[in-house]
Parts: structure tokens; sequence; C-alpha cells
């Protein structure tokens, strides 16, 4: 049955609105802080299961194909296998030392741009996908319809709060991270 549902979502190009839905869920950032003041927590977003199977789904389509785009920066590090922070700050140390050894100076500049990643537009995403990766036809179709209209409720204990829309970023699911993170990097590194 499942299979029949995933099949079904990618051949039309449609994520299920029924599976767009997130629970979110305040969690005290420290056991220690007051927990009457809201800034002390951070929001837990949760999916159903079927939504989390659906993404992970697309992304190992998609993940191939975004990797072997001739847009995709060779010194993207984050969510690809073999690869990851520590990778990335030996290739730094090493480029840094190599420099040294030849009398260059090097200038290090280091920004954290993970909030940035928060302020995609759904629209831009999209369209980066489609032109810079070739992400065409119902795969972009799919893509389209799994960032927009999602919403979601805030729950603590047994009350929720009411239903809003909420834009795709503000909670978006982790293995979309990945491909976020892939096309944003190009981006900043041609």
């Amino acid at each position: 049955m499942l299979e029949r549902l995933a099949n079904l979502s990618f051949t039309t190009g449609i994520f299920p609105s029924r599976y767009k839905l997130g629970h979110v869920v305040p969690i005290l950032k420290k056991p220690t802080l007051n927990v009457n003041n809201p800034a002390n927590y951070f929001p837990v977003t949760n999916l159903c299961t079927f939504s989390k199977v659906l993404e992970k789904l697309a992304l190992a389509c998609l993940r191939p194909h975004v990797l072997s785009s001739v847009n995709f920066n060779r010194f993207q590090s984050a969510y690809r296998p073999g690869y990851s922070t520590e990778t990335a700050l030996l290739k730094v140390v090493n480029d840094i030392e190599h420099s040294a050894d030849e009398g260059k100076c090097s200038v290090l500049l280091a920004l954290d741009i993970s909030a940035a990643f928060d302020a995609v537009d759904q629209s831009v995403f999209c369209k980066r996908a489609q032109v810079e990766f070739g992400v065409n036809g119902t795969a972009l179709d799919w893509l389209q319809s799994f960032v927009t209209d999602r919403s979601q409720y805030i729950a603590v204990g047994n009350e929720h709060l009411e239903t809003a829309k909420a834009p795709f970023w503000d909670h978006f699911c982790s293995h979309y991270t990945c491909l976020r993170s892939m096309t944003s990097f190009a981006q900043y590194h041609q």
C-alpha cells in the first residue's frame, strides 16, 4: 500500500496535502533555563512517518542527479557520504599550510550561513533546482508541491494551538535540508 501511494505521488508530481501538517513541540534548550521564557525553547517539528518516507525516497532519486551536475561544487561537504565538517576543516588547514610553505599569506573568512538557508524562498529554491540542476517535469512538480502549502500547529502538553499556514523553511524536512544546502552552496562558490 505504501509503495503504491509513493509511486502515485511521484508519477503525478503531487505531494499529498494530508502529509504537510507539522506538529511543533517546544523543547527547553537546557534544564536550568527559565521555563516561562519562550526564548529558552527551540521548536521541533514532527511530521508523519509516511511524509518522511516520501522525503527519503525523493532524496534518493534527486541526490545523484544533483551530485552529478556540472553546477554542483566539489567543495560541498555537508550531506555527502564520506564528507563532513572534519573533512572540510582538513582541506582548509591543508591549504593554509601549503600556502605557508610557499611563503604566501593566507586569510580565512568564516561565515555562519546556516540561518540564511532558513530564509530561502520556495520559488527561488525550485527555480534554482530547475535552471541550475536540471530538475524538470514531474520531478519539479513534485518538488514544488512538496515545499508549498504547509501548515503546522504548536502542542504543549495536551493543548494544541490553532493550525496555521507555515512557510516551508519554518519546519523544513531534514532530508531536504541536504538538497537545499547543495543548491545554495553552489551559488556561493561559482
